[in-house]
């Protein structure tokens, strides 16, 4: 396919455009910041006239597109004040979600998040381990959107039901090089909590992306994408037990089990996150 990846500079967007490279397709990187190379293009995706002009052609480099991953964005809480994440993610959303509209194309995949379920948890959780049952609990602008985003996907798809836009809830992502810092997160429990001592490998981030291209049927659907494991050595059981005594755990917890169900998206994606940090740690 010839697929456009919004943010495809940034952390997972890297991981995200060589995988599908790597799987055959044609990929252009849509960001306002990035090294000039293959598929790269400057795009204001606050900018509908330039979101939809690339989406729609491109000189010698396309006249179409039949696919688009949307993980542009500012990435985190905190970053811009509150009113400019707004403006910036909301209209970058609306933009390339109209803009596929109106090319005809019927595949988009995004960049939902994990803070919808209620991070930081400073009000715990319903139960352990959380999945995308329970209704959405943004608690900072930032997550708002993502609520927001999931809305206006609902509707969209409700306007075209042959329309399909998969909401990919990413855990915190991280490279192999982050992985050193993991040990010394053990020292406090709490210190990871807000996600549940979740996180999930770029790689396996960008295979949740080309598993959701490749299945995700028309209409809405949101998954929680999550490494198998906690960034902890505790196990799961215990720091559940300590830091959220009141809170029900639904199943036997294995070790280190993530707390961030990928039930779902494994059971309809065929995800399966095949990067560990404990991998990297017992290679070195």
């Amino acid at each position: 396919m010839k697929i456009a990846v919004t943010g495809g500079s940034g952390k997972l967007g890297r991981s995200v455009v060589r995988r599908l490279a790597e799987d055959g397709h044609q990929v252009f990187n849509l960001d306002r910041d990035g090294e000039r190379g293959p598929g790269y293009v400057s795009v204001d995706l606050r900018n509908y006239g330039q979101v939809v002009d690339v989406i729609l052609g491109l000189d010698d480099r396309h006249d179409g597109l039949d696919a688009i991953v949307h993980l542009g964005a500012i990435p985190a809480p905190g970053l811009a004040p509150d009113s400019a994440i707004f403006e910036n993610n909301m209209l970058s959303t609306y933009n390339v979600f109209q803009s596929a509209r109106r090319a005809g194309i019927k595949k988009v995949v995004y960049a939902s998040s994990e803070t919808v379920l209620g991070l930081p948890f400073d009000a715990p959780p319903p139960y352990i381990p959380v999945d995308e049952e329970y209704d959405a609990r943004p608690e900072s602008t930032y997550s708002l959107v993502k609520h927001l985003e999931e809305q206006m996907a609902i509707q969209l798809t409700r306007w075209d039901p042959e329309l399909s836009i998969t909401a990919l809830r990413f855990s915190n992502v991280m490279d192999p090089e982050d992985y050193g810092a993991f040990p010394s997160f053990d020292a406090d429990a709490t210190r990871r909590k807000w996600n549940l001592w979740g996180y999930i490998d770029a790689r396996d981030g960008a295979q949740a992306v080309a598993r959701a291209l490749e299945v995700a049927p028309p209409g809405f659907e949101r998954f929680i994408i999550a490494a198998a494991d906690t960034v902890m050595s505790r196990s799961s059981a215990e720091l559940a037990a300590e830091v959220f005594p009141g809170v029900d755990v639904v199943k036997e917890l294995q070790q280190h089990e993530t707390m961030l169900s990928i039930d779902k998206a494994r059971r309809l994606l065929g995800f399966e996150p095949e990067h560990s940090w404990r991998d990297t740690r017992q290679a070195s």
